[in-house]
Protein backbone atom coordinates (compact mmCIF):
# COMPACT_ATOMS: atom_id res chain seq x y z
CA UNK A 1 0.00 0.00 0.00
CA UNK A 2 3.23 2.23 0.43
CA UNK A 3 4.21 5.36 1.77
CA UNK A 4 0.54 6.78 1.59
CA UNK A 5 -1.29 3.84 3.75
CA UNK A 6 -1.42 6.31 7.17
CA UNK A 7 -3.11 8.49 5.07
CA UNK A 8 -6.29 6.11 4.63
CA UNK A 9 -9.62 7.83 6.00
CA UNK A 10 -10.01 5.61 9.31
CA UNK A 11 -12.97 7.13 10.07
CA UNK A 12 -14.46 6.04 6.86
CA UNK A 13 -13.28 2.83 7.12
CA UNK A 14 -14.40 2.22 10.80
CA UNK A 15 -17.62 3.10 9.60
CA UNK A 16 -17.57 0.78 6.71
CA UNK A 17 -16.38 -2.05 8.94
CA UNK A 18 -19.21 -1.39 11.58
CA UNK A 19 -22.03 -1.59 9.05
CA UNK A 20 -20.78 -4.80 7.14
CA UNK A 21 -20.15 -6.50 10.82
CA UNK A 22 -23.81 -5.12 12.52
CA UNK A 23 -24.88 -6.67 9.04
CA UNK A 24 -23.84 -9.53 9.37
CA UNK A 25 -25.32 -9.97 13.16
CA UNK A 26 -28.53 -9.05 11.87
CA UNK A 27 -28.30 -11.85 8.52
CA UNK A 28 -27.69 -14.15 11.47
CA UNK A 29 -30.64 -13.96 13.11
CA UNK A 30 -33.10 -13.62 9.45
CA UNK A 31 -31.33 -16.83 9.09
CA UNK A 32 -32.24 -18.85 11.98
CA UNK A 33 -35.61 -20.45 12.34
CA UNK A 34 -36.72 -22.55 15.43
CA UNK A 35 -34.19 -24.98 15.00
CA UNK A 36 -30.65 -24.84 16.76
CA UNK A 37 -28.38 -23.11 15.04
CA UNK A 38 -24.93 -24.24 13.43
CA UNK A 39 -21.45 -23.19 12.88
CA UNK A 40 -21.34 -18.90 12.38
CA UNK A 41 -19.24 -20.66 8.83
CA UNK A 42 -21.93 -23.18 8.06
CA UNK A 43 -21.99 -22.51 4.06
CA UNK A 44 -25.87 -23.62 4.04
CA UNK A 45 -26.77 -21.13 5.44
CA UNK A 46 -26.85 -17.14 4.26
CA UNK A 47 -24.95 -15.82 7.34
CA UNK A 48 -22.39 -18.58 6.88
CA UNK A 49 -22.16 -17.32 2.78
CA UNK A 50 -21.76 -14.02 3.96
CA UNK A 51 -18.54 -14.79 6.66
CA UNK A 52 -17.38 -15.84 3.54
CA UNK A 53 -17.94 -13.17 1.42
CA UNK A 54 -16.88 -10.34 3.96
CA UNK A 55 -13.60 -12.61 3.91
CA UNK A 56 -13.30 -12.46 0.32
CA UNK A 57 -14.26 -8.31 0.92
CA UNK A 58 -10.94 -8.23 2.74
CA UNK A 59 -8.84 -9.71 -0.30
CA UNK A 60 -10.77 -6.85 -2.73
CA UNK A 61 -9.72 -4.25 -0.14
CA UNK A 62 -6.30 -5.35 0.00
CA UNK A 63 -6.26 -5.24 -3.84
CA UNK A 64 -8.10 -1.97 -4.30
CA UNK A 65 -5.58 0.00 -1.81
CA UNK A 66 -2.48 -1.38 -3.42
CA UNK A 67 -3.17 -0.33 -7.15
CA UNK A 68 -1.64 3.18 -7.88
CA UNK A 69 -4.75 5.82 -7.59
CA UNK A 70 -4.44 7.29 -11.10
CA UNK A 71 -5.18 3.63 -12.59
CA UNK A 72 -8.95 4.39 -11.71
CA UNK A 73 -9.26 7.29 -14.01
CA UNK A 74 -6.62 6.11 -16.92
CA UNK A 75 -8.75 3.10 -17.38
CA UNK A 76 -12.21 4.37 -16.36
CA UNK A 77 -13.54 4.35 -19.64
CA UNK A 78 -12.14 0.63 -20.28
CA UNK A 79 -14.30 -0.77 -17.48
CA UNK A 80 -16.94 1.23 -18.83
CA UNK A 81 -17.46 -0.34 -22.05
CA UNK A 82 -16.37 -3.83 -20.22
CA UNK A 83 -19.57 -3.14 -17.85
CA UNK A 84 -21.74 -2.26 -20.58
CA UNK A 85 -21.16 -5.30 -22.47
CA UNK A 86 -21.82 -7.80 -19.25
CA UNK A 87 -24.90 -6.14 -19.00
CA UNK A 88 -26.07 -6.54 -22.97
CA UNK A 89 -24.45 -10.45 -22.28
CA UNK A 90 -27.28 -11.20 -19.80
CA UNK A 91 -30.22 -11.34 -22.61
CA UNK A 92 -28.26 -13.74 -24.12
CA UNK A 93 -26.43 -15.93 -21.40
CA UNK A 94 -28.39 -14.49 -18.06
CA UNK A 95 -29.97 -16.54 -15.49
CA UNK A 96 -33.53 -15.47 -14.76
CA UNK A 97 -34.03 -15.41 -10.73
CA UNK A 98 -37.36 -14.14 -9.11
CA UNK A 99 -38.61 -12.48 -12.71
CA UNK A 100 -35.34 -10.80 -13.86
CA UNK A 101 -32.87 -11.71 -15.66
CA UNK A 102 -29.73 -10.08 -14.20
CA UNK A 103 -27.51 -12.46 -12.88
CA UNK A 104 -24.67 -14.70 -14.55
CA UNK A 105 -24.65 -18.19 -12.82
CA UNK A 106 -21.78 -20.67 -13.08
CA UNK A 107 -22.21 -23.69 -11.29
CA UNK A 108 -23.28 -22.44 -7.49
CA UNK A 109 -21.84 -18.93 -7.87
CA UNK A 110 -23.93 -16.19 -9.31
CA UNK A 111 -22.67 -12.42 -10.39
CA UNK A 112 -24.90 -9.37 -10.94
CA UNK A 113 -23.17 -7.13 -13.16
CA UNK A 114 -25.28 -4.07 -12.57
CA UNK A 115 -24.23 -3.83 -8.78
CA UNK A 116 -20.54 -3.09 -10.86
CA UNK A 117 -21.56 -0.95 -13.45
CA UNK A 118 -22.56 1.74 -10.83
CA UNK A 119 -19.07 2.01 -10.08
CA UNK A 120 -18.08 1.71 -13.95
CA UNK A 121 -20.51 4.50 -14.37
CA UNK A 122 -19.08 6.77 -11.82
CA UNK A 123 -15.44 6.47 -12.94
CA UNK A 124 -16.88 7.06 -16.83
CA UNK A 125 -18.55 10.29 -15.50
CA UNK A 126 -16.07 11.39 -13.31
CA UNK A 127 -13.46 11.11 -16.21
CA UNK A 128 -15.94 13.27 -18.61
CA UNK A 129 -17.10 15.94 -16.25
CA UNK A 130 -13.44 16.19 -15.19
CA UNK A 131 -11.77 16.50 -18.71
CA UNK A 132 -10.20 19.65 -19.36
CA UNK A 133 -12.45 19.79 -22.93
CA UNK A 134 -15.75 19.35 -20.96
CA UNK A 135 -17.67 22.39 -20.19
CA UNK A 136 -20.65 20.97 -17.90
CA UNK A 137 -22.26 23.85 -18.20
CA UNK A 138 -22.99 23.81 -22.14
CA UNK A 139 -26.06 21.98 -23.49
CA UNK A 140 -24.20 19.34 -25.55
CA UNK A 141 -21.77 18.72 -22.98
CA UNK A 142 -24.93 17.68 -20.54
CA UNK A 143 -26.22 15.59 -22.94
CA UNK A 144 -23.06 13.90 -23.32
CA UNK A 145 -22.97 13.40 -19.62
CA UNK A 146 -26.58 12.09 -19.44
CA UNK A 147 -26.19 9.41 -22.35
CA UNK A 148 -22.99 8.12 -20.02
CA UNK A 149 -25.38 7.75 -16.90
CA UNK A 150 -28.44 6.65 -19.18
CA UNK A 151 -26.60 4.15 -21.19
CA UNK A 152 -25.79 1.22 -18.23
CA UNK A 153 -29.71 2.33 -17.15
CA UNK A 154 -31.78 1.51 -20.34
CA UNK A 155 -29.82 -1.90 -20.24
CA UNK A 156 -31.04 -2.52 -17.19
CA UNK A 157 -34.48 -1.70 -16.85
CA UNK A 158 -35.38 -4.23 -19.36
CA UNK A 159 -33.91 -7.55 -17.16
CA UNK A 160 -36.48 -6.03 -15.92
CA UNK A 161 -34.49 -4.19 -12.64
CA UNK A 162 -36.23 -0.78 -12.65
CA UNK A 163 -35.11 -0.57 -8.75
CA UNK A 164 -30.92 -0.76 -9.64
CA UNK A 165 -32.03 1.52 -12.76
CA UNK A 166 -33.70 3.80 -10.30
CA UNK A 167 -30.18 4.34 -8.15
CA UNK A 168 -28.50 6.08 -11.44
CA UNK A 169 -30.61 9.03 -10.44
CA UNK A 170 -27.98 9.42 -8.03
CA UNK A 171 -25.55 10.96 -10.25
CA UNK A 172 -27.49 14.33 -10.78
CA UNK A 173 -25.76 14.94 -7.28
CA UNK A 174 -22.05 14.95 -9.05
CA UNK A 175 -23.39 16.68 -11.81
CA UNK A 176 -25.09 19.19 -9.31
CA UNK A 177 -22.07 19.97 -7.79
CA UNK A 178 -19.87 20.95 -11.19
CA UNK A 179 -22.75 23.83 -11.88
CA UNK A 180 -25.49 21.89 -13.71
CA UNK A 181 -29.09 24.24 -13.41
CA UNK A 182 -30.81 22.61 -10.78
CA UNK A 183 -33.87 23.05 -13.06
CA UNK A 184 -33.14 19.73 -13.93
CA UNK A 185 -33.81 18.76 -10.43
CA UNK A 186 -37.11 20.52 -10.28
CA UNK A 187 -38.22 18.97 -13.59
CA UNK A 188 -37.80 15.75 -12.37
CA UNK A 189 -39.40 16.07 -8.94
CA UNK A 190 -42.11 18.18 -11.08
CA UNK A 191 -42.43 14.69 -13.23
CA UNK A 192 -43.21 12.40 -10.41
CA UNK A 193 -45.51 14.90 -8.85
CA UNK A 194 -47.42 15.07 -11.99
CA UNK A 195 -47.10 11.06 -12.38
CA UNK A 196 -48.65 10.40 -8.84
CA UNK A 197 -51.23 13.18 -8.78
CA UNK A 198 -52.63 11.83 -12.30
CA UNK A 199 -52.87 8.52 -10.95
CA UNK A 200 -54.57 9.53 -7.37
CA UNK A 201 -56.73 12.62 -8.95
CA UNK A 202 -56.74 11.80 -12.78
CA UNK A 203 -55.62 13.85 -16.15
CA UNK A 204 -57.98 16.45 -16.00
CA UNK A 205 -57.58 17.91 -12.29
CA UNK A 206 -54.02 17.86 -12.53
CA UNK A 207 -54.06 19.81 -15.73
CA UNK A 208 -56.55 22.55 -13.94
CA UNK A 209 -53.94 22.82 -11.17
CA UNK A 210 -50.60 22.77 -13.68
CA UNK A 211 -52.47 26.05 -15.21
CA UNK A 212 -53.35 27.18 -12.21
CA UNK A 213 -49.95 27.29 -10.98
CA UNK A 214 -48.57 28.93 -13.92
CA UNK A 215 -51.10 31.67 -13.58
CA UNK A 216 -49.96 31.91 -10.32
CA UNK A 217 -46.06 31.74 -10.90
CA UNK A 218 -46.60 34.56 -13.76
CA UNK A 219 -48.27 37.11 -11.91
CA UNK A 220 -47.19 36.75 -8.05
CA UNK A 221 -43.21 36.34 -9.06
CA UNK A 222 -40.76 39.21 -9.02
CA UNK A 223 -40.41 40.49 -12.84
CA UNK A 224 -36.55 39.39 -13.17
CA UNK A 225 -37.74 35.99 -11.69
CA UNK A 226 -40.83 35.65 -13.80
CA UNK A 227 -40.90 32.97 -16.84
CA UNK A 228 -40.96 33.87 -20.15
CA UNK A 229 -44.38 33.62 -21.61
CA UNK A 230 -43.30 31.79 -24.66
CA UNK A 231 -41.26 29.47 -21.68
CA UNK A 232 -43.88 28.91 -19.85
CA UNK A 233 -46.85 27.87 -21.94
CA UNK A 234 -44.24 25.17 -22.95
CA UNK A 235 -43.93 24.17 -19.73
CA UNK A 236 -47.87 24.09 -19.15
CA UNK A 237 -48.82 22.08 -22.37
CA UNK A 238 -45.78 19.55 -21.54
CA UNK A 239 -47.02 19.07 -18.05
CA UNK A 240 -50.47 18.24 -19.24
CA UNK A 241 -48.82 16.07 -22.13
CA UNK A 242 -47.61 14.37 -19.66
CA UNK A 243 -50.36 14.22 -17.44
CA UNK A 244 -52.34 13.00 -20.22
CA UNK A 245 -50.10 10.01 -20.99
CA UNK A 246 -49.90 8.80 -17.47
CA UNK A 247 -52.42 6.17 -17.57
CA UNK A 248 -51.05 4.85 -21.29
CA UNK A 249 -47.56 4.43 -19.09
CA UNK A 250 -48.92 3.05 -15.91
CA UNK A 251 -51.46 0.54 -17.72
CA UNK A 252 -49.03 -0.93 -21.28
CA UNK A 253 -45.17 -0.24 -20.38
CA UNK A 254 -45.20 -0.87 -16.52
CA UNK A 255 -45.29 -4.86 -15.36
CA UNK A 256 -48.68 -5.64 -13.00
CA UNK A 257 -46.58 -6.16 -10.00
CA UNK A 258 -45.20 -2.66 -10.37
CA UNK A 259 -48.57 -1.45 -10.91
CA UNK A 260 -49.82 -3.25 -7.90
CA UNK A 261 -46.65 -2.02 -5.43
CA UNK A 262 -47.18 1.47 -6.80
CA UNK A 263 -51.03 1.63 -6.02
CA UNK A 264 -50.85 -0.19 -2.21
CA UNK A 265 -48.06 2.88 -1.63
CA UNK A 266 -50.75 4.99 -3.18
CA UNK A 267 -54.00 3.26 -0.65
CA UNK A 268 -55.44 2.47 -3.84
CA UNK A 269 -55.59 -1.36 -2.65
CA UNK A 270 -55.11 -2.77 -0.13
CA UNK A 271 -53.90 -6.42 0.02
CA UNK A 272 -51.96 -7.58 2.85
CA UNK A 273 -51.78 -11.31 2.11
CA UNK A 274 -50.82 -10.69 -1.68
CA UNK A 275 -48.53 -8.23 -3.09
CA UNK A 276 -48.71 -6.15 0.26
CA UNK A 277 -47.85 -8.77 2.16
CA UNK A 278 -43.91 -8.74 2.89
CA UNK A 279 -44.30 -4.41 3.60
CA UNK A 280 -47.35 -5.39 6.06
CA UNK A 281 -45.79 -8.20 7.44
CA UNK A 282 -42.11 -5.54 7.82
CA UNK A 283 -44.20 -3.01 9.65
CA UNK A 284 -45.17 -5.05 12.13
CA UNK A 285 -41.97 -6.72 12.56
CA UNK A 286 -40.68 -2.96 13.35
CA UNK A 287 -43.42 -1.89 15.32
CA UNK A 288 -43.25 -4.89 17.83
CA UNK A 289 -39.75 -3.30 18.69
CA UNK A 290 -40.56 -0.94 20.53
CA UNK A 291 -37.71 1.39 22.52
CA UNK A 292 -35.02 -1.59 22.61
CA UNK A 293 -36.47 -4.55 20.88
CA UNK A 294 -36.62 -7.71 21.93
CA UNK A 295 -33.15 -9.11 21.77
CA UNK A 296 -30.96 -10.26 19.57
CA UNK A 297 -32.35 -13.76 17.76
CA UNK A 298 -35.28 -13.25 19.85
CA UNK A 299 -37.57 -11.68 17.59
CA UNK A 300 -40.84 -13.91 16.73
CA UNK A 301 -41.38 -12.27 13.35
CA UNK A 302 -38.03 -12.72 12.31
CA UNK A 303 -37.46 -16.30 13.71
CA UNK A 304 -40.71 -16.94 12.56
CA UNK A 305 -39.49 -16.04 8.33
CA UNK A 306 -42.78 -14.53 8.46
CA UNK A 307 -41.13 -11.42 6.14
CA UNK A 308 -39.90 -13.07 3.14
CA UNK A 309 -36.47 -11.94 1.99
CA UNK A 310 -35.96 -10.65 5.66
CA UNK A 311 -32.20 -11.23 5.04
CA UNK A 312 -31.62 -9.26 1.55
CA UNK A 313 -33.70 -6.33 1.08
CA UNK A 314 -35.86 -6.06 4.15
CA UNK A 315 -33.12 -6.79 6.55
CA UNK A 316 -33.78 -3.65 8.23
CA UNK A 317 -37.28 -5.21 9.63
CA UNK A 318 -34.60 -7.03 11.65
CA UNK A 319 -33.10 -4.29 13.29
CA UNK A 320 -36.71 -3.12 13.84
CA UNK A 321 -37.72 -6.23 15.93
CA UNK A 322 -34.52 -7.05 17.95
CA UNK A 323 -32.96 -4.06 18.47
CA UNK A 324 -36.09 -1.81 18.56
CA UNK A 325 -36.15 2.17 17.88
CA UNK A 326 -32.42 2.17 19.14
CA UNK A 327 -30.53 0.08 17.28
CA UNK A 328 -32.80 1.29 14.19
CA UNK A 329 -31.94 4.86 15.26
CA UNK A 330 -28.40 3.57 15.82
CA UNK A 331 -28.39 2.22 11.76
CA UNK A 332 -29.63 5.47 10.10
CA UNK A 333 -26.81 7.61 12.24
CA UNK A 334 -24.16 5.32 10.95
CA UNK A 335 -25.35 5.94 7.03
CA UNK A 336 -25.80 9.46 8.00
CA UNK A 337 -22.46 10.15 9.27
CA UNK A 338 -21.20 8.52 6.45
CA UNK A 339 -22.93 10.44 3.79
CA UNK A 340 -21.35 13.36 5.55
CA UNK A 341 -17.85 11.84 5.45
CA UNK A 342 -18.43 11.37 1.70
CA UNK A 343 -19.09 14.64 1.03
CA UNK A 344 -16.53 16.11 3.23
CA UNK A 345 -13.93 13.93 1.76
CA UNK A 346 -14.75 14.82 -1.57
CA UNK A 347 -14.68 18.72 -1.60
CA UNK A 348 -10.71 18.27 -0.36
CA UNK A 349 -9.76 16.67 -3.02
CA UNK A 350 -7.38 18.43 -5.65
CA UNK A 351 -8.34 17.09 -8.43
CA UNK A 352 -11.59 17.60 -10.04
CA UNK A 353 -11.46 13.74 -10.82
CA UNK A 354 -11.58 12.78 -7.57
CA UNK A 355 -14.04 14.78 -6.15
CA UNK A 356 -17.09 13.99 -8.58
CA UNK A 357 -16.26 10.44 -8.07
CA UNK A 358 -16.82 10.80 -4.50
CA UNK A 359 -19.52 12.83 -4.95
CA UNK A 360 -21.25 9.87 -7.07
CA UNK A 361 -20.41 7.29 -4.29
CA UNK A 362 -22.15 9.70 -1.57
CA UNK A 363 -25.14 9.80 -4.19
CA UNK A 364 -25.23 5.86 -4.85
CA UNK A 365 -25.14 4.81 -1.12
CA UNK A 366 -27.81 7.64 -0.39
CA UNK A 367 -30.35 6.17 -2.83
CA UNK A 368 -30.04 2.72 -2.14
CA UNK A 369 -30.40 3.83 2.09
CA UNK A 370 -33.08 6.12 1.46
CA UNK A 371 -35.20 3.55 -1.31
CA UNK A 372 -34.26 0.69 1.36
CA UNK A 373 -36.01 2.22 4.51
CA UNK A 374 -38.57 3.90 2.76
CA UNK A 375 -39.32 0.67 1.13
CA UNK A 376 -39.37 -1.46 4.06
CA UNK A 377 -41.41 1.09 6.26
CA UNK A 378 -43.99 1.10 3.63
CA UNK A 379 -43.35 4.45 2.14
CA UNK A 380 -41.97 3.38 -1.13
CA UNK A 381 -42.80 0.48 -3.55
CA UNK A 382 -41.19 -2.47 -3.07
CA UNK A 383 -38.03 -2.03 -5.99
CA UNK A 384 -35.75 -4.43 -4.69
CA UNK A 385 -32.80 -2.48 -3.92
CA UNK A 386 -30.43 -3.76 -1.09
CA UNK A 387 -29.39 -1.85 2.16
CA UNK A 388 -25.57 -1.22 1.50
CA UNK A 389 -22.77 -2.90 3.33
CA UNK A 390 -25.77 -4.71 5.28
CA UNK A 391 -28.14 -6.65 3.34
CA UNK A 392 -27.01 -10.40 2.48
CA UNK A 393 -25.42 -11.17 -1.13
CA UNK A 394 -21.79 -11.29 -2.51
CA UNK A 395 -22.48 -9.27 -5.38
CA UNK A 396 -23.77 -6.51 -3.39
CA UNK A 397 -21.44 -5.83 -0.83
CA UNK A 398 -18.07 -6.64 -3.10
CA UNK A 399 -19.69 -3.42 -5.16
CA UNK A 400 -19.97 -1.25 -2.15
CA UNK A 401 -16.67 -2.70 -0.87
CA UNK A 402 -15.26 -1.64 -4.40
CA UNK A 403 -17.44 1.41 -4.63
CA UNK A 404 -15.80 3.00 -1.52
CA UNK A 405 -12.68 1.63 -1.31
CA UNK A 406 -11.51 3.50 -4.60
CA UNK A 407 -12.44 6.34 -3.59
CA UNK A 408 -10.68 5.93 -0.30
CA UNK A 409 -7.60 5.01 -2.40
CA UNK A 410 -8.35 8.52 -4.09
CA UNK A 411 -8.85 10.35 -1.28
CA UNK A 412 -5.22 9.13 0.38
CA UNK A 413 -3.63 10.30 -2.25
CA UNK A 414 -5.29 13.52 -3.53
CA UNK A 415 -3.43 13.95 -6.76
CA UNK A 416 -3.99 16.78 -9.05
CA UNK A 417 -3.96 14.34 -11.97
Amino acid sequence: MGKNSASFDWVTILIYLSLVCFGWVNIYSASLGTSTPGSYLDMSEPYGRQALFIGLSVILIIVILAIEAKFYQRFSSIIYIIALIMLAGLFVFGKTISGATSWYAIGTFRFQPSEFAKIATALALAKYVSDIETNIKLISHQFKAFVIIALPALLIIPQPDPGSALVYAAFFFPLYREGISGLYFVLAISGALIFVGTLLFGPIWVAVAVVLMGCLSFFLLKKKKRPGIPLLLFIIVTSIGLSFSVNYIFNNIFEQRHRDRLNLVLGKEVDSRGIGYNTNQSEIAIGSGGWTGKGWTEGTQTKGHFVPEQHTDYIFSTVGEEWGFAGSSAVIILFTCLLFRLIFLAERQKSQFSRIYGYSVAGIIFIHFMVNIGMVLGIFPTVGIPLPLFSYGGSGLWGFTILLFIFIKLDSERLSF
